[in-house]
């Protein structure tokens, strides 16, 4: 849900609007509202300090990565000169990305010069002093010709890569002729292999004492640098809640509006009584387009708030989908990965991850949740690294082989029964996301604005109700017959002449008309969609199976003493493969699903902004 938002003015003396600034970034519950005409990218020392900001984090990041697993960084000292340290550092990366680049080219060079070998540069000019002309040559090694070396007193240096690497010896009466060589004619670098190597070794010796002095640097100053950062962050807040202040009556007034949450707003009013201001108080407008938003959900439906922000907030008129789609997404998910055993590494993996990365505990738990529903989703339908229970000749499995939910078992109306059921689960959700708009409309507006969308959704439960009694009571009451029917009708007089109230009735019916089509249409596309959660379960299955049979069959060609290497090699590879290739679509599609079809049939918006109160993060 929304977590209710009250809206509060203050009206503020100039002399004393900086310590009220102050005090309310000490609660840290006050979202300040944005001034209509106030554009905080313009300001360019708000830019500066989002500059700033951003280069603290840059260099967070880059000293982080240099600590060892485990090593802890020095506390943080907070009578340093942050942005000195910064520049230091930056110097100091400066200096090592240069190096860098010098030894990267020093490579390159040594790995032209390196096909000659080494020889000396003095002994080259010497001969060329002498008369002799010394010329490097290159060209395909099937090219080479061996009478050069009597003709051009050719030498072959080294063959690399099917290029064969020579030289030619001539006088100086005698230098036109290698031109006449069908072999190019290489640019050799100014100094010697070994000149070279050894300046390479300098380059590297001096970047390694660089990783050392920053590895010593994260050790020390990490922390330095992120309470740094944090109170550049801080500053800056401060000051875009002044941008955002009006002035009034020869700015000798400040007005300053903002929103609180409900449940924070006690320790508002605690500080409010002491503090020197007046304001004012409401409740937050619906129909406000600048009301942030703060998610409160149970302990489960939380875990899930990253997908509704990945998507967007709701606005403030809106009601929050999270708790809506979470157990559908959990259940999409098992259905697509589909096998119990991948559920298993699932669930040991995003437990391993809860205890070693306690940041990521969210989606650790969220992880924990979908490998459970995949091993529930795979234990019902028998399927346990690719191997299908309901198939194999194994005696401790003959009593429950007939309960596992297969075609081979059960098969619903002639289909696979994990096909209908996805079809089914997929009807139910847009049942569910069009009760879910019901709602929001009368939430938003009244009841008789959704009249017409409470018909379509109560018709659509009375076909369903109608095929049920159909198929299974032989004959059908007339009193049943006449009820189903007396329902649609009603439904239909909902979607034809009250789908907008107070407007021309031919207008409605022509709305109602249009609006039967986009549903009609509109509703066969979505149930379908849902059949990739059984198509991804089946192909992810059937891969699995693949890999083992390959597996044992690669292994069974060969002596038991070696036909164990192949089988473990395949079977590591090919699971390994199929996992991860069917965690990503186990991700992507019920993502999809709940951002078109879900989304779509509930009517969901979007666009909310997030709670984010003016409050000091720097903790020395």
């Amino acid at each position: 849900m929304i977590e209710p938002m009250k809206k509060y003015t203050f009206l503020v003396y100039h002399r004393s609007y900086g310590d009220f600034l102050e005090q309310l970034r000490g609660v840290g519950v006050l979202h300040v509202r944005d001034r209509e005409g106030v554009n905080l990218s313009e300001n360019p020392e708000l830019r500066q300090q989002l500059e700033l900001s951003k280069r603290f984090v840059a260099m967070g990041k880059t000293l982080k990565s240099l600590l060892a697993e485990g090593e802890t960084p020095a506390a943080a000292d907070a009578s340093a000169d942050g942005v000195a340290l910064l520049e230091k550092l930056e110097s100091v990366c400066a200096s090592k990305a240069d190096r860098q680049l010098v030894a990267a080219n020093l490579k390159k060079e040594i790995d032209a010069a390196s096909v000659w070998g080494y020889f000396d540069w003095e002994r080259i000019s010497d001969l060329e002093k002498a008369g002799c002309t010394v010329n490097f040559h290159s060209c395909p090694a099937s090219v080479y010709n061996n009478d050069w070396e009597t003709s051009h007193h050719a030498v072959k240096v080294s063959q690399r890569n099917g290029i064969q690497y020579f030289v030619t010896f001539g006088t100086a009466s005698q230098s036109g002729e290698p031109e006449a060589l069908p072999a190019d004619r290489v640019r050799m670098p100014s100094s010697s292999l070994k000149e070279l190597e050894g300046r390479l070794s300098v380059e590297e010796n001096a970047l390694a004492a660089i990783d050392a002095d920053l590895h010593k640097a994260a050790v020390s100053h990490l922390q330095t640098l992120q309470l740094a950062e944090a109170r550049v962050r801080d500053s800056y807040a401060l000051k875009a809640a002044v941008c955002k202040t009006e002035k009034v009556a020869d700015d000798k007034l400040m007005v300053l509006e903002g929103f609180v949450p409900e449940t924070s707003e006690p320790a508002l009013k605690e500080l409010l009584d002491k503090a020197d201001a007046y304001y004012q108080c409401e409740a937050a407008s619906a129909e406000a387009t600048d009301v942030p938003i703060k998610l409160r959900n149970g302990k489960f439906a939380q875990l899930y708030e990253p997908l509704t922000k990945l998507y967007s907030l709701p606005s403030y008129a809106e009601l929050d989908p999270t708790a809506c789609f979470a157990p559908f997404f959990t259940l999409f998910f098992g259905l697509c990965l589909g096998d119990g055993g991948y559920g298993l590494l699932v669930f040991l993996a995003a437990t391993f991850a809860k205890k070693k990365f306690p940041s990521m505990k969210g989606f650790a738990v969220m992880g924990q949740w979908m490998g459970l529903a995949t091993i529930l989703v795979g234990a019902l339908t028998g399927v346990v690294f690719g191997i299908n229970l309901d198939t194999v000749a194994w005696p401790w499995l003959a009593n429950v082989k007939h309960l596992f939910i297969t075609s081979n078992n059960f098969k619903p109306f002639g289909y696979d029964p994990m096909m209908v059921f996805a079809i089914c689960i997929g009807f139910f959700q847009i049942l569910f996301a069009m009760g879910f708009k019901v709602v929001r409309i009368c939430h938003q507006k009244g009841l008789k604005y959704a009249m017409s969308e409470l018909g379509w959704l109560v018709f659509l439960i009375d076909m369903v109700v109608f095929l049920i009694v159909k198929f299974t009571v032989n004959p059908v009451p007339v009193w049943a017959t006449y009820t189903i029917w007396g329902i649609a009708g009603l439904c239909a007089l909902f979607i034809f002449f009250y789908n907008s109230p107070g407007t021309n009735p031919l207008l409605q019916f022509g709305s109602g008309l249009w609006g039967t089509y986009n549903m009609i249409s509109g509703l066969l596309g979505d149930v379908l969609s849902y059949i990739r959660l059984f198509a991804l379960g089946l192909a992810g299955g059937i891969l699995g199976s693949v890999f083992n049979s390959l597996a044992f069959q690669a292994g069974g060609a060969l002596p038991i003493w070696i036909g164990w290497l192949p089988t473990v090699i395949i079977l590591v590879f090919g699971h390994s493969l199929n996992f991860f290739l069917c965690i990503i679509s186990s991700v992507v599609h019920p993502l999809r699903l709940t951002y078109v079809e879900f989304f779509k049939n509930c009517g969901y918006d979007g666009g909310g902004k997030e709670y984010d109160p003016l409050r000091k993060t720097a903790q020395a």
